[in-house]
C-alpha cells in the first residue's frame, strides 16, 4: 500500500517536473548530431537528455556493481549445495 502510494507520489512529482521544464523551455533548438539535425523544443531535448543519461548510468552502476555480486551469489549459492547433498557412493559401501 505504502509502496503504491509512494510510486504514484513520484509519477506525480515527475509529470509535474516535466511540464515546468517544457514550459519554461518551449523555444525551438536546433540539436546538430553529426549525421542528422532535430529542431525540437528545448525542455524536450533537456528531458531527452536526462532520461537517457539516468539509463546510461544505471546500466553502468548495474555492470560495475550489481552483476559481479550476482555471480559472486551464484557461486556461493553453488558451493554450499554441494556441501549438502551428501555423496550417494558412501551409502552404497
Amino acid at each position: 500500500m505504502l509502496r503504491r502510494m509512494g510510486f504514484s507520489l513520484l509519477a506525480i512529482l515527475a509529470v509535474a517536473i516535466g511540464l515546468v521544464v517544457g514550459t519554461f523551455n518551449s523555444e525551438s533548438v536546433l540539436l546538430d548530431l553529426l549525421w542528422f539535425q532535430i529542431n525540437w523544443p528545448l525542455g524536450l531535448i533537456l528531458l531527452c537528455a536526462f532520461v537517457v543519461g539516468l539509463v546510461l548510468g544505471m546500466a553502468l552502476v548495474n555492470m560495475a556493481q550489481v552483476l559481479p555480486l550476482r555471480l559472486r551469489l551464484r557461486k556461493l549459492r553453488m558451493a554450499g549445495e554441494q556441501r549438502i547433498i551428501p555423496d550417494s557412493s558412501a551409502d552404497d559401501a
